[in-house]
């Protein structure tokens, strides 16, 4: 649950700047953990998944474009909410 208080300190820093890359993608990450703990429970919900689906390529596109523009707050970021580096091809 640690991870869970870097989020909320995170929400709460960059409450006045909401269109920030930072603030979208942990906002992202907040949803996914919550779909993800919903889906335990109810595993044939497919609207679920299918939005989980979504909510995570459009988090993977906003970590791409941040690796590519800045690529220490890349790895900050990365590291405080505990999410694997991508794989690069």
């Amino acid at each position: 649950m640690v991870k869970n208080s870097f989020i909320s300190i995170i929400l709460q820093e960059q409450e006045e700047n909401k269109g920030s890359v930072e603030f979208q993608v942990v906002s992202f990450t907040n949803k996914i953990r919550r779909l993800t703990s919903h889906l335990e429970l109810h595993k044939k919900d497919y609207l679920s998944q299918r939005g989980l689906r979504k909510i995570l390529g459009k988090r993977q596109r906003l970590l791409a474009y941040l690796s590519k523009k800045n690529r220490s707050r890349y790895k900050e970021l990365i590291g405080l909410l505990g999410i694997r580096e991508r794989k690069t091809r």
